[in-house]
């Protein structure tokens, strides 16, 4: 009888120990597949993000090339070669003639960065022209810098501001040239204006001018570097009424299309808000240089 007991606790005990090893083997099996399927999740979800990360560099990519070509202007004025005032480039009466082109000389000084501020908070643009020798320190290639991060077109106005019709051939080559390679260094691009101090071209300096792909322009008027007119309010009204009497001017030179000359100068940079705003109640607007036709943006 303890013998047929014993057989069958030990039968028992083997039915036992069998199911135990099943159920063991059935918690790996389940536990392996719940990590094989947590794998395939992530691997999913990782796929999922990196196709959204294309996705957004693609839509990145796309708003930048969206954004270039929005920048790209279609010219609708030019220079007059022989007054330097700004026209329509058609006569179809579609393009406001009543307009002004502000330019400033002799940058990067002491005032140019402010008077950059000041055209942004006016809503006005204007062509910055560049001596060279003001931005051969890292200071001066910084605020040129700056001036064309803030979206101004920079301009040559060579080197050291030379009477170019006393200079050699050689000479002038360098004056142009060294000014338009070292804004290049320092921006990026090289000029698209140019302006020969004194308003003094030579048939050399034209043809370097052409050969470099800037744009000629001198001014219709400026009275700034005038002693008498070393002054805000006098400057002020001068440039708003185009009338320079202290300068030998006693009619005005405001007419549409003016090209005016001014200078990085303390007097002049502290009345340029009011010169902006001056003008804008007589009912002109400030030309975009974007919207000029040069030499660059007519191929």
């Amino acid at each position: 009888m303890r013998h047929i007991i014993i057989g069958i606790l030990f039968v028992s005990f083997l039915f036992l120990a069998a199911c135990n090893d099943s159920q063991e083997t059935s918690n790996e099996s389940g536990n392996g597949d719940q990590e094989e399927n947590s794998k395939q999740e992530q691997e999913g979800n990782n796929q999922e993000d990196n196709s959204k990360e294309e996705e957004d560099t693609e839509d990145e990519s796309t708003a930048r090339t969206e954004e270039q070509e929005e920048t790209v202007k279609e010219p609708i004025y030019k220079v007059d070669s022989e007054t330097s005032s700004i026209v329509p480039l058609d006569d179809s009466g579609d393009t406001n003639e009543k307009v002004v082109l502000l330019t400033i000389d002799d940058v990067p000084d002491k005032n140019a960065i402010k008077m950059a501020e000041t055209l942004k908070e006016h809503n006005a643009s204007a062509i910055f022209f560049v001596n060279g020798h003001f931005i051969e320190t890292e200071e001066g290639a910084e605020k040129l810098k700056k001036i064309h991060e803030m979206g101004f077109p920079i301009g040559n106005h060579t080197y050291s501001h030379p009477d170019l019709s006393t200079l050699s051939e050689e000479e002038q080559t360098e004056e142009i040239v060294s000014v338009s390679d070292r804004i290049e260094e320092i921006v990026g691009e090289r000029p698209t204006f140019f302006r020969a101090p004194h308003g003094i071209n030579t048939d050399h300096s034209q043809m370097v001018v052409k050969e470099e792909g800037m744009t000629q322009m001198n001014w219709t008027y400026g009275y700034d570097y005038f002693k008498p007119y070393e002054d805000v309010e006098k400057i002020k009204q001068a440039m708003i009424s185009g009338e320079g009497p202290e300068a030998g001017v006693d009619y005005s030179l405001l007419k549409p299309g003016a090209n005016l000359l001014m200078h990085d100068r303390d007097w002049t940079s502290d009345a340029l808000g009011d010169i902006i705003e001056g003008l804008r109640d007589k009912g002109y607007e400030m030309v975009d240089p974007d919207l000029i036709q040069t030499e660059k943006n007519t191929n």
